[in-house]
């Protein structure tokens, strides 16, 4: 069959198609109305579903780093109700475990890590501000939950060298906080001696740690007021008629929270 023939027979069949149009169309309006409105309905819908997801991932990101950041202010927060006469350090067990809940809640491991470093600080922070007898036994049992979260971060961290630096500081820190002093000295040495670590703050941290930590290997008494004291520069209520507190975690960490 020639071109041309064929070319003509294909115009034809779309002059016949296009001719009776109008009349398929008028036998075919409901379906075509019922598939019309089908398909406008599932574009609606997969806007809808994208904007809202986007949306939602934009508000959790938002949350997750509201709750990062918290820590520093709560802290600040502790020492001004502190001089007011007043105990907020509880808080800071409240927000070790919003900090918990935030590394559950994320499919990113690096954010995981991120919230459970702050887990961790705050966690200690807390056995450093709470104005009351800190037993040996609640030093070691928050301690412990400090290593763990630690432990954690370390793991979900794996190819970020500041988060892995600051997870092992943490470490160094529970371990020194716990009067392990040998072993706090032998994480410090393998952060400072780590080389993809060498650029982090926490490195620099752990080598200022190795040449200090020998400073606070005793245990320390401290009286209310004197740990207020060393909080706030107001003058407080005379020591005499306030109890002292004994605990086991070295001066050098009252400020280092």
């Amino acid at each position: 069959m020639k071109s041309e023939h064929r070319h003509e027979l294909k115009t034809n069949e779309l002059a016949d198609w296009l001719a009776n149009l109008p009349k398929w169309t008028k036998q075919n309006l409901k379906t075509i109305t019922y598939v019309s409105v089908v398909v406008i309905a599932a574009a609606v819908a997969g806007g809808l579903w994208w904007y809202y997801g986007s949306v939602e991932k934009t508000q959790k990101q938002l949350e997750f780093t509201n709750t990062i950041f918290s820590l520093e202010p709560a802290k600040t927060q502790v020492i001004v109700d502190k001089t007011r006469g007043s105990d907020s350090s509880f808080n800071l067990l409240q927000l070790a475990k919003n900090f918990k809940a935030a590394s559950q809640n994320t499919n990113n491991n690096q954010m995981a890590a991120l919230a459970l470093i702050k887990q961790a600080q705050a966690l200690r922070t807390e056995l450093h501000y709470r104005p009351a007898t800190i037993t040996k036994q609640d030093a070691a049992a928050q301690l412990d939950e400090a290593r763990s979260a630690c432990n954690q971060a370390i793991a979900k961290a794996a190819g970020n060298p500041s988060l892995t630096a600051s997870a092992k500081l943490g470490l160094g820190l529970c371990e020194e906080e716990s009067g392990n002093f040998e072993k706090a000295r032998q994480i410090y040495q393998q952060i400072a001696a780590e080389q993809r670590l060498e650029a982090t703050t926490a490195a620099a941290e752990a080598k200022f740690r190795l040449k200090t930590m020998d400073q606070y290997k005793q245990q320390v008494v401290f009286s209310r007021a004197a740990l207020t004291d060393k909080l706030s520069p107001k003058p407080q209520p005379s020591a005499a008629v306030q109890p002292e507190i004994e605990t086991e975690l070295p001066d050098s960490n009252l400020t280092g929270g």
